[in-house]
This record gives structure tokens, C-alpha cells and sequence, in this order.
């Protein structure tokens, strides 16, 4: 088992929180920037990154699958493919609530499965460190 304790980056707000599809974004001043939502696919759940989370990466769970972004709304997502990331497990939280995901374990990002505003409580606690 490959263990690696891993800081995540971006905070969503939950207002920003939308389907990948809906991300719009002005590129005029910061060219073929992308500004969708970091969003992925798991056993049939969406997660979405949260920040400020101490995490340790756990065993590997499979595959998760990052759909394409349209950021400006006008490109045909049949010109960008979806990627695929590992998933592992996070020590400590079920993987219904929250996965890591990149191509290492030193690498991966936290995200979760939610809806609405509330963090997972579990979530809370490892934002706490408690």
C-alpha cells in the first residue's frame, strides 16, 4: 500500500459549483485559459476538489474518468476527449464521500461528492485536523 500525505489546491465555492458543460469563461484576457470546475467520474458519483484538506492517500480504487470542458460554450465536445485518472481511496473516508485522483499518489488531488453548501462531516474534521 503506497501512502503519501497531499495538500489540494483550488477551493470551489458551492456557487461555483456547476455541471462542466454550463463553465463559461472570458478568455480576452488570458488566452486558451480553461476555466471549468475540476470535476470527476466515479462509480456513478460526481466529486468535485475542495482546498485545505490534509489527506493520506490510501490503496487504489480504480479508474476516474475527467469529462471534457467547454469553457466558452461554442467548442464541440466530440474535439476533446475525457481523461482518465487513477481514483484511490482516502485514509479514514468512504469512498462514497471523497477520492483522491491524479496519476500518482503523490500527485493526487482531494475531491468530494456532495450537494449543497455543507461539507461532508468528515470531511469538516480533516479541514479542522482534527
Amino acid at each position: 500500500m503506497n501512502r503519501a500525505v497531499r495538500f489540494a489546491g483550488v477551493l470551489l465555492a458551492p456557487s461555483l459549483m456547476v455541471p462542466t458543460a454550463a463553465c463559461a469563461g472570458d478568455n480576452s484576457s488570458d488566452e486558451g485559459a480553461q476555466s471549468c470546475a475540476i470535476e470527476y467520474a466515479f462509480e456513478g458519483r460526481t466529486y468535485r476538489d475542495v482546498a485545505n484538506v490534509d489527506f493520506t492517500v490510501a490503496d487504489k480504487l480504480g479508474t476516474a474518468t475527467k469529462p471534457p470542458c467547454d469553457d466558452t460554450g461554442g467548442q464541440n465536445e466530440a474535439d476533446e476527449a475525457e481523461t482518465l485518472e487513477t481514483a484511490y481511496a482516502v485514509n479514514g473516508i468512504s469512498p462514497k464521500v471523497a477520492i483522491a485522483v491524479g496519476d500518482t499518489p503523490e500527485d493526487a488531488i482531494f475531491v468530494i461528492s456532495y450537494s449543497g453548501s455543507e461539507l461532508p462531516p468528515e470531511v469538516e474534521k480533516l479541514i479542522d485536523g482534527s
